[in-house]
């Protein structure tokens, strides 16, 4: 999973070995005082996040990986 812009990483609601299906959302991003959730694209586990509370990511960064199941 990817970032789609530029945004402020609002909140982490994921965790590294959760469960997720399709539309359970990840993390929520902040641009232009908008909220974005990120939603999973994929039923899996997170093996990884990439992301911190505090952090800007950029198009194009990486946000979690997702095995599937």
């Amino acid at each position: 999973m990817v970032a789609e812009l530029v945004a402020n990483v609002l909140k982490v609601t994921a965790r590294a070995g959760d469960t997720v299906g399709p539309e359970d959302t990840l993390v929520i991003l902040e641009s232009m005082k908008m909220e974005i959730p990120v939603l999973a694209e994929v039923a899996g586990t997170i093996v990884e996040l990439k992301v911190v509370e505090g952090e800007v990511v950029r198009d194009g960064d990486p946000i979690a990986v997702i095995e599937e199941k």
